[in-house]
């Protein structure tokens, strides 16, 4: 094995991505296991984590599918104990679990005034606790030998608060602190081979976002517009483009990195529009 190949290898590694069975959960997925994984798509959809998992298999990979909710404590440590029983152990979590609601956004016509607190709460809580709970369940498995790397999903909108999505972008930056609080946490408890690190990705095309962003006939809408104008690179990311930052973070190639956020955003958060 090469020396670039020795430093990105995952070989014998076992990743878990909450979330997996997304647009980009699936492209994180896939780039984790052509690094050498073994992957466990943890998602509520059942069909769908095992049909990715299948793919991987496919091509050539490992891959189970677990139906699980990162909101529910007792099928993550019902998820645990099946990844312990099939891999014997744990070495990478991905938090990739996450979304928003209608009633959490405050659109042009409306105001703060019109906001569901609700909805509010429950993007909050699917964000961020649904980042903690996980960390707390499979993190432990970690702790236990003090090896492995954490890798939680912010947004641009954690590093520039966007307008509209004020339950999104609220949770988001609290994603960002946690990252770099659990980084200090890891550290100074289990010592410096758990890594903390997060990924902040611009502005890519998911299911979630399509609507938003562009209309029927693929054009852009009026915010898809702001979007690509306040992007340099002029368009938006393609999924499989977080793949480097990912395996330079789940890889010994950042050893010595941890508590930072990168983005990946075509120098959208460096962009002061003039």
């Amino acid at each position: 094995m090469s020396y670039l190949e020795n430093l990105f290898s995952l070989n014998s590694k076992v990743a878990v991505v909450t979330g997996g069975t997304g647009v980009l959960g699936n492209a994180m997925c896939k780039a984790l296991a052509n690094a050498g994984a073994a992957i466990v798509i943890i998602g509520r959809r059942k069909e769908a984590a095992d049909q990715l998992a299948q793919q991987i298999i496919t091509n050539g990979g490992r891959a189970i599918g677990i139906s699980a909710d990162v909101l529910n404590k007792e099928q993550l440590l019902a998820a645990r104990e099946i990844i312990i029983k099939q891999f014997g152990k744990l070495d990478i979590l991905v938090n990739g679990a996450g979304g928003n609601m209608p009633g959490a956004v405050v659109m042009p016509d409306k105001t703060i005034f019109d906001l569901n607190i609700d909805d509010f709460r429950s993007v909050v809580d699917l964000n961020l606790t649904g980042s903690v709970l996980p960390t707390q369940i499979f993190g432990e498995s970690l702790a236990a030998t003090k090896q492995g790397v954490i890798i939680n999903i912010s947004s641009m909108t954690a590093i520039r608060p966007l307008t509209r999505v004020l339950g999104y972008g609220a949770a988001k930056a609290a994603i960002s602190n946690f990252t770099q609080w659990l980084a200090v946490e890891m550290a100074k408890k289990f010592g410096e081979g758990i890594r903390v690190n997060a990924i902040a990705p611009g502005f890519f095309l998911t299911e979630q976002n399509r609507n938003l962003l562009t209309n029927a006939d693929g054009s852009l809408t009026e915010r898809g517009q702001l979007i690509i104008r306040g992007t340099p690179y002029g368009r938006f990311g393609e999924p499989d483009e977080l793949s480097g930052t990912l395996l330079w973070l789940c890889s010994d190639a950042s050893k010595f990195v941890s508590g930072i956020v990168v983005p990946v955003d075509g120098a959208f958060s460096a962009y002061g529009g003039v």
